[in-house]
């Protein structure tokens, strides 16, 4: 399961660094511990948890929980940040979509499936294959919660450009900027241009680009309902705002294993 993943292994040191995540985790964390309030979940499994913060929040707010990533820098990294809070009840392993059963025990009320991460399955195969490993490590009515880049919006516009991300300590500075290519077989370029520099030095740069599948609303809803899910609602946000294609910035997704 230790597979190279060339973006986010050399991305795990940086990538927290343009996150706020005191800001983002205040907006996102009551929403998704009503939708865990749903269902009395208690045992929460948070796939692609990159540096771990959510499974962190999760953690000390008393869930059981384990975080898995398919990079072995970002699980790195996400159990140094456990540490520095000091939580030492989350579990962290190595494994990428697909994985998941092999990788853990048992059946968890809850699978998480934040940042975007859908988009890096490229393929209908490689999709029905991690719907179904989702499936395979919920309990029956378990719930599964998508967040993803509102695509339908994306693809509409063609919008390249996502707001650059600025980071300072001391004399050393970093401008994250993230933009995408449009293929023509469908497909999307993810590139990341770093930008970094000390006091008034010259700056120095460092890119790195990963494929997605731009995957709109209503591909991930037949998908779902056609691989062990039910009960399917998008929200627009994690405000809980309804899902509108033509201008929600993201798509949430709640739906349920079927029993």
């Amino acid at each position: 399961m230790h597979e190279h993943v060339p973006l986010y292994d050399s991305f795990s040191d940086t990538y927290d660094r343009f996150v706020n995540w005191t800001q983002r985790l205040a907006y996102e964390m009551d929403f998704i511990r009503r939708q865990l309030a749903v269902i009395g979940a208690q045992r929460v499994l948070d796939a692609a948890c990159g540096t771990g913060r959510h499974a962190i929040a999760l953690a000390q707010a008393g869930y059981e929980v384990t975080g898995a990533d398919l990079s072995t820098g970002m699980i790195e990294r996400a159990r140094h940040n456990a540490a520095e809070a000091g939580v030492n009840q989350v579990h962290f392993v190595v494994a990428g979509f697909g994985q998941l059963r092999q990788a853990v025990e048992g059946y968890y009320d809850a699978v998480l499936c934040l940042g975007n991460s859908i988009p890096h399955v490229l393929t209908d195969a490689q999709f029905h294959a991690t719907l179904a490993d989702f499936a395979a490590v919920l309990r029956p009515g378990g719930l599964l919660l998508i967040q993803n880049r509102n695509f339908d919006a994306v693809m509409r516009t063609r919008n390249r450009w996502m707001t650059p991300q600025w980071y300072r300590q001391g004399a050393q500075e970093q401008l994250f900027v993230r933009f995408y290519d449009f293929n023509a077989d469908g497909t999307l370029t993810f590139n990341v241009l770093i930008l970094e520099r000390a006091g008034d030095g010259a700056w120095a740069q460092h890119a790195e680009a990963t494929l997605l599948r731009p995957w709109r609303s209503e591909e991930l809803r037949h998908a779902l309902e056609g691989n062990g899910f039910e009960d399917c609602t998008f929200y627009g946000d994690m405000a809980g705002n309804l899902f509108e294609a033509t201008n929600s910035n993201d798509v949430v997704i709640t739906a349920h294993r079927r029993g």
